[in-house]
């Protein structure tokens, strides 16, 4: 054991500091049961490249090398891609510079990849590029790549095309933008003129994108097939949701109305000429014993259903790995009991093996390293209970200092999100601010997970259901009342924090009037829910023609006299393409309509993750307002 003198605290420096973090194993399954681990480093030399990143044809001879990544939104980027021949070492390419979204057939070696905004094939390395589309045009048309909405809010993703599993046909997406309205931001740069930044961004109630499926035969690309969309939500505005391949002949698609509460999965099977509507009947659902809903990962040949599931000793906030036969259920992760509460599982393309994780930590990366550096430090520790509000038993987390001891008095930091759906208390193991705040600057960190929230069956999801902004808002005051109830602590030093939608929540509760809160820092917030896009803001909100109360009973500005009683940080970057500045810059000026002194700290050309220099400069800022707030 460390002696205690030589035990340090954890410092603001460590949160910036990689090797205090555990490591994470990046391993990638190509079949059954092999995985790959391409050192890229030998490519770099060989070829004078500066890869990064790869990506393995189906039948393993050729290697795309990507470089020159170039980042656009959350998901999409541009790249180079140079292909390399694992049998000639060889690099056969035409394909040019900027390419926003490339990948391999699920067999053989065949290509496709989106520049310029249009779909092209290889069905080779080695044979010339097919132009499939030819109507792509920035800011209008978008082929097998999504715009900024679906991007963001449907697909999670910068992927516009799927390929079939043998690789015969491939489908694509074409978004439509002409008729959607668009949000400008400056640039400034290093010009002496700053630029402006224009993006189609469907708010609610306005123009959305539309969206036509497509199917090219890759053997001839002149041969496109339209996916048409069912009869019933052709006539009204909807969303292409999911596509799945199930063979090369079959197509499984999901469209979903504009008001997120109707979705059908359509199958399309092909006869030769044409893509048909096929009808089929689902089976049974499986549902846990509690009744809650779990995610379905795969199946197997032997019909095995492997499934993730928080269902294990009554508490959320874990994960564990599943395998259902018709016979039992059984979970592959739950003995490891308290070491690992938090598991995921990685299948191989089969199912005969999986990589587990447990809370970032995993079997092919044991982190005895980090372990032993962390050994001499002086790291917090977890708590976790609930708090009976109503009829629920609701989950909070408290990360505290080390040496605690429940006689003395504490300052509290809540740290927010608290979107619908959303988790803050869990098992996964973490190394950041909240980590600092109590190793050296000895404050409880806390989290609760209130009305709204995920994991915890769909009614209690469903209570801020046309109503965000309200009981979610509500429930962090109360779970704060609670906290100070246990004896330990110091009723004047609380304050809350939160990013994106938890900076919204910070600024509501501030703006509550509740006296509970000594000050706050919201970073990146939105003000209004009419500001934000369309698909986010009408899944949970529905239409403003359809619930104008629930829009305009909501907004931070309208709470803005309330802010005289506190202390507030306002943080937001210049091009934040996703929760727009002018968030920021409407709750300023309510703000300064009302006479209320704030603070207010603006990142120059960063978006809403605020990366690079500003990223470490902001949590050294609210380190520094949040000490002057508790001093």
């Amino acid at each position: 054991k460390n002696d205690e003198a030589s035990i340090r605290s954890f410092t603001l420096e460590d949160v910036f500091n990689n090797s205090l973090k555990p490591k994470s194993y990046n391993m990638r399954w190509i079949s059954g049961g092999v995985y790959d681990m391409v050192t890229i480093s030998l490519f770099n030399k060989q070829m004078d490249k500066n890869a990064y990143d790869y990506q393995l044809s189906a039948d393993r001879r050729y290697v795309a090398f990507m470089s020159n990544y170039s980042k656009l939104w959350r998901h999409s980027f541009t790249a180079s891609y140079s292909l390399y021949d694992r049998d000639t070492f060889i690099t056969p390419s035409d394909i040019p510079d900027k390419v926003q979204y490339f990948a391999w057939a699920p067999e053989g070696n065949k290509l496709a990849f989106v520049w310029n905004n249009n779909v092209y094939i290889k069905t080779s390395p080695n044979s010339t590029s097919q132009q499939v589309t030819f109507n792509g045009e920035e800011n209008k048309i978008l082929n097998g790549i999504p715009d900024w909405v679906y991007e963001e809010e449907m697909f999670s993703s910068n992927q516009g095309l799927w390929w079939s599993p043998g690789g015969k046909n491939l489908a694509y997406a074409e978004f439509n933008d002409t008729g959607v309205h668009t949000i400008e931001y400056s640039w400034y740069g290093e010009n002496q003129y700053p630029s402006t930044v224009s993006i189609p961004y469907p708010k609610p109630g306005t123009p959305n994108p539309t969206v036509k499926l497509f199917v090219v035969d890759t053997d001839n690309a002149t041969k496109i097939s339209e996916i048409v969309v069912p009869d019933s939500f052709g006539s009204v505005e909807h969303y292409l949701s999911t596509v799945t391949w199930v063979s090369d002949e079959r197509l499984a698609v999901q469209w979903l109305k504009r008001v997120q509460n109707h979705l059908i999965l359509q199958i399309y099977s092909f006869n030769g000429f044409t893509w048909n509507t096929y009808e089929f009947s689902p089976s049974e659902p499986v549902f846990a014993t509690d009744k809650n809903s779990y995610y379905l990962l795969m199946s197997d040949t032997q019909q095995y259903k492997y499934f993730s599931s928080n269902e294990e000793g009554g508490k959320p906030g874990g994960r564990n790995v599943y395998k259902r036969t018709q016979q039992e259920t059984k979970c592959l992760t739950c003995n490891l009991r308290e070491n690992c509460r938090y598991n995921s599982a990685y299948f191989s393309h089969n199912a005969s093996y999986y990589r587990m994780s447990c809370s970032e930590q995993n079997v092919l990366e044991d982190n005895k390293e980090f372990v032993s550096m962390i050994s001499g430090i002086q790291m917090p520790t977890m708590r976790q209970g609930t708090i009976k509000l109503g009829e629920y038993n609701l989950w909070y987390q408290m990360i505290l200092p080390p040496g605690f001891d429940e006689s003395k008095k504490y300052p509290l930091l809540i740290d927010v999100y608290a979107g619908p759906c959303s988790q803050k208390v869990n098992y996964v193991y973490r190394v950041n601010w909240s980590t600092y705040l109590a190793s050296t600057e000895k404050i409880i960190v806390a989290s609760f997970d209130g009305r709204g929230s995920g994991y915890q069956g769909d009614k209690l999801m469903y209570e801020i259901y046309k109503s965000l902004g309200t009981k979610e808002v509500e429930d962090q005051i109360t779970a704060a009342r609670e906290f100070i109830k246990m004896g330990f602590i110091d009723k004047d030093r609380v304050a809350i924090w939160g990013w994106s939608y938890g900076g919204y929540v910070t600024s509501m509760v501030l703006g509550s009037g509740s006296g509970v809160f000594k000050c706050g820092m919201a970073v990146a917030p939105v003000s209004k829910w009419r500001f934000y896009d369309s698909i986010y803001t009408e899944r949970y909100m529905i239409l403003p023609s359809q619930n104008s109360e629930g829009y305009d009973n909501t907004t931070v500005t309208a709470r803005a006299r309330n802010f005289h009683s506190v202390q507030y940080l306002l943080v937001h970057g210049t091009a934040d393409d996703n929760v727009h500045f002018q968030q920021a810059a409407e709750i300023s000026e309510a703000l300064v309509e009302e006479q209320v002194d704030f603070e207010a700290m603006w990142y120059t050309d960063k978006d809403h993750g605020l990366a690079g220099a500003a990223n470490q400069h902001v949590y050294t800022h609210m380190t520094h307002f949040l000490l002057r707030c508790f001093a």
